[in-house]
């Protein structure tokens, strides 16, 4: 048996099933200590099975990635082609178990979690045929509800003997961490699984302190990073260059006290959102705090700790699931990128610069390499290892430079139909003459790009963070804060926020050679609901449907929400002369009803994860809301009604 180092779990986080193809497997997973991992596969798997059908020894499979005195990131692609293994069969039930160490042990049997009831390991299938999936986006572990996560794991064990019930892939489509905005005794825990693992310390250039341990020991590491993070001169107006210029702070966040600032911190949250492992034997004691951050932490706490407890149902189901995941703004920090001036300023400092670096490699190791690992063969994982020999300031700051240059973020799931997933992070589309004002969430090279990738095809699932066709009151509330030079107060950030990219994107729509379905996926907004899009005035007879859910953990303010989706409905009625001020008005917009629902109400608010099924045409044929308090919602229309009768924006 494996001794774990220190009392910790042999594999701290993980496995995660990335990708499944009948030809190969990639898997993700942190051990406590480097060993030798042999991969054990059982293809139609009933359960019953003693031997596996092939055993693969991965040293030859895996980057293993030390970031820590006790912790590796192991990275495992497996080309089953390359140690003469059959191609995995589709659609049915295939086990997996990984043999730790030398001695062989079986990780099934020592993190019995990972499985089922009833099952003696890990199951998943390949479903290369689209016919339903999971989504989700924004999961914030101290928002005070139920995790959609671990109701997607209880929905799931209720399918476990119908592998034809089994969802291809779970997308998460944003926000899978919240960097920017974490709870107090989740930073405590952050700092003690930091000190147990022994992660990497780093310096810190451009800061007030000089390194990593300064910033765990000062007076503002608590509710008080505000103080310590960067801020700029700025001369924007005549009275600014009158009087010399005013100070404010480049990162944007309403709720930056507990902003994560080193890599150490964006790895051990990862850790501790996707695990319980990490959480078991670890013990801290609340920090010395001031005032009312002494009831914030006390409020945050019993919150945390419920999250705790359903983290084993998350962890496992990403042990049986594919899951495929983009970025989003909270992945690195509110407002990343959304304007040209922010980025300007943010990139300008290399205090921020290190900021946002860190988190991007902390996505690279966590999420990025698992959706497409073939894009970081050229030599980006080999610039992670030279920073892991070195660990020293010039050598982060290069890795650095070259993930904020990367453009191959995005990535395509092969499946029929395919699923397209967006980067709208990386590739905006900057105003250089207004560059307060939001950037386009693609570049016009990128989306041509995007098109290349959607010709020829009949029909195509498209994952895009934020919601191509949103709630057209609040983005016009938006415009309004962005007239007034206020863009970062309201996240105005949408499609339709900058003319170019939107009449890009929308002729992509219209053009003759892109599929006749387009299902789009989104998350950010907070709350769920679903479109039927319809083309006006043209003989291309395109179908759209955008189906927003949101968050896994996360929600709008209740009562505000409710006055907008009335406003909404009152304002954009069927035949209101405001819907010809939208740069939508050639698309007829069809809202669903949720149901049940009060009110007429068309969004949804609550923590949940989305289901989607589909037909053969790749058609969804069904939308609901799995709430994580088992109140789900279906979007559908009324039986009664048809399709032409319903109200259009």
């Amino acid at each position: 048996m494996i001794a774990p180092t220190d009392g910790l779990p042999a594999v701290l986080a993980g496995p995660i099933v990335r990708r499944a193809e009948p030809e190969r497997v990639v898997l993700w997973l942190v051990t406590s200590r480097d060993m030798p991992l042999t991969l054990m596969l059982y293809p139609d798997d009933d359960g019953r099975a003693e031997a596996p059908a092939a055993r693969i020894p991965l040293a030859a499979a895996t980057r293993s990635l030390r970031i820590g005195s006790h912790a590796w990131i192991q990275l495992i692609d497996v080309d089953l082609a390359a140690h003469a293994v059959s191609p995995l069969p589709v659609d049915g039930p295939i086990g997996y178990d990984l043999e730790l160490g030398a001695a062989g042990t079986s990780l099934a049997a020592a993190e019995p979690g990972l499985c089922y009831p009833g099952e003696r390991r890990p199951r998943f299938a390949i479903r290369p045929r689209l016919t339903n999936l999971l989504h989700g986006s924004c999961r914030r572990p101290h928002h005070d509800s139920g995790d959609g996560m671990a109701r997607a794991d209880r929905w799931l064990g209720a399918q476990r003997d119908d592998t034809a019930e089994w969802p291809s892939v779970l997308l998460l489509t944003g926000d899978q961490i919240y960097a920017d905005d974490v709870a107090g005794p989740m930073l405590r825990a952050i700092h003690a699984l930091i000190a147990r693992l022994g992660l990497w310390s780093e310096t810190l250039a451009g800061a007030t302190l000089p390194d990593s341990d300064a910033l765990y020991a000062c007076e503002y590491c608590y509710y008080q990073r505000e103080e310590l993070l960067p801020m700029e001169k700025t001369t924007r107006d005549l009275r600014d260059r009158f009087f010399g210029g005013t100070r404010k702070p480049v990162f944007t966040s309403a709720t930056a006290g507990n902003h994560l600032i080193t890599l150490a911190e964006v790895l051990a949250m990862y850790l501790l959102c996707w695990s319980d492992a990490p959480w078991r034997g670890l013990t801290f004691t609340r920090p010395e705090l001031q005032g009312d951050e002494n009831a914030a932490y006390d409020s945050e706490r019993p919150i945390i700790e419920r999250f705790v407890a359903e983290l084993p149902a998350a962890r496992r189901l990403m042990a049986n699931l594919p899951t495929a995941m983009i970025f989003d703004d909270h992945d690195i920090t509110d407002d990343w990128n959304l304007t040209g001036e922010w980025m300007d300023s943010a990139y300008g400092h290399p205090f921020s610069r290190r900021i946002i670096g860190n988190a991007l490699i902390a996505y690279l190791l966590c999420q990025g390499w698992g959706n497409r690992p073939e894009a970081f063969d050229d030599g980006v994982l080999d610039q992670v290892e030279h920073f892991i020999a070195r660990r020293d300031g010039a050598s982060q700051d290069a890795l650095i430079d070259r993930l904020l240059s990367f453009d191959q973020w995005h990535f395509t799931l092969d499946t029929e139909p395919a699923v397209v997933v967006l980067d709208t992070r990386t590739r905006r589309w900057r105003r250089q003459r207004q560059p307060t004002r939001p950037s386009g969430l693609m570049d016009w090279e990128a989306l041509s790009e995007m098109q290349g990738r959607l010709l020829g095809r009949d029909a195509v699932v498209m994952v895009s963070p934020a919601p191509i066709f949103g709630v057209k009151l609040i983005e016009n509330i938006q415009r309004v804060f962005t007239f007034f030079g206020k863009p970062l107060m309201v996240d105005a950030e949408n499609w339709m926020a900058h003319r170019g990219a939107a009449h890009t994107l929308l002729n992509i729509f219209r053009h003759r050679g892109t599929p006749r379905t387009f299902t789009i996926l989104s998350g950010d907004v907070h709350y769920s609901f679903a479109y039927d899009v319809t083309l006006r005035f043209s003989a291309i007879r395109q179908r759209i449907w955008q189906i927003t859910s949101s968050g896994v953990k996360n929600e709008f303010p209740r009562t505000l929400l409710d006055w907008f989706d009335r406003l909404n409905r009152w304002l954009y009625a069927p035949y209101s002369p405001l819907n010809w001020f939208t740069k939508r008005r050639r698309m007829r917009i069809v809202p669903r009803r949720p149901s049940p629902a009060e009110r007429g109400e068309r969004l949804v608010n609550g923590s949940g994860i989305g289901h989607v099924r589909f037909d053969a045409a790749g058609r969804p044929v069904a939308i609901t809301e799995l709430r994580a308090d088992y109140s789900d919602v279906v979007f559908d229309y009324p039986e009664s009604e048809d399709e032409n009768s319903h109200d259009r924006f």
